[in-house]
């Protein structure tokens, strides 16, 4: 399958390299030279342009950084370039409010589009096992389902147009608070004179156990490897924390919902960013408890 590639930055490089390891014909574009540079050593053709990049197509698969850029780069130089009939994937994570709106133009000029936010860090995207979660019509997610397999472990219709958005912004506020309050209980053990691999032997088995703890430790040398064993660098910025916080915060406003726990996740996340360490893992949250 020809597939354009829109958006090759941390995430969509290994996507899209993951694409040409499934057989695809990828042709990639990106306002970074370096980033379709490293495109083509993957496997990828380099476009200029959008326009030039899905010319032909049969799918456009995109990985970009907000809502703002998604409505201009489909609106500008997708839609109406790309053959009438393509499907479109956005993977980014976005408003779900955005993500209906390109998708309804989208299928007045005649494609089919999802909304397909991921859950998974740099490492799922290169590795391939990223979980996504797709919102669109039964008809557009039967074409996406073999093209986002071919890049993740999981690929779940959460429902209709913006679904997927709403999925990721409820699965990421959760993750955001239960990270909070893993780093937290692990500082709590640790004043209270408890061997922290003791704890987490402990907690990881017991009722308190969560994915922030057994998947993602925040504490080096306890548990499986995460970015904690490697100075907080890598895995998932708490600045892009923030990002979804934020964009969960907006939906919560527009459906008059009550999140303490959220707000004040997004609230702790936001200092922790704007005092320097937002390109630290999230993790590393735990440095200010």
């Amino acid at each position: 399958m020809k597939i354009a590639f829109i958006g090759l930055g941390n995430m969509g490089g290994g996507m899209a390299a993951n694409l040409v390891k499934a057989g695809h014909d990828v042709r990639a574009f990106d306002l970074s030279a370096e980033a379709l540079a490293r495109a083509q050593e993957n496997g990828c053709a380099a476009f200029a342009t959008v326009p030039e990049a899905v010319a032909g197509v049969d799918a456009v698969v995109s990985m970009l950084p907000n809502g703002a850029i998604v409505d201009a780069v489909y609106g500008a130089d997708v839609i109406g370039h790309a053959p009438e009939g393509a499907l479109f994937l956005d993977c980014s994570t976005i408003d779900v409010d955005t993500a209906r709106k390109v998708t309804t133009a989208a299928e007045a000029a005649g494609y089919a589009m999802v909304d397909a936010p991921v859950s998974g860090g740099i490492a799922a995207a290169n590795g391939g096992t990223l979980t996504f979660m797709v919102g669109g019509t039964d008809s557009a997610f039967v074409r996406a389902e073999p093209i986002l397999a071919a890049m993740g472990k999981a690929v779940i219709h959460a429902g209709t147009s913006g679904a997927g958005q709403a999925a990721k912004i409820c699965n990421n506020m959760l993750l955001g608070a239960s990270m909070i309050a893993t780093c937290e209980t692990f500082r709590l053990a640790e004043k209270l004179g408890l061997d922290l691999q003791t704890f987490y032997d402990i907690s990881s088995k017991a009722s308190g156990q969560n994915w922030s703890m057994t998947s993602y430790c925040p504490v080096p040398g306890v548990g499986p490897q995460s970015p904690a064993d490697n100075g907080y660098q890598g895995g998932f910025a708490a600045a892009l924390m923030l990002k979804d916080l934020k964009l969960a915060m907006e939906a919560a406003g527009s459906v008059d919902a009550e999140v303490p726990m959220g707000e004040k996740a997004a609230a702790l996340y936001e200092a922790f960013a704007q005092g320097g360490s937002g390109g630290m893992d999230f993790s590393a949250i735990i440095k200010t408890l």
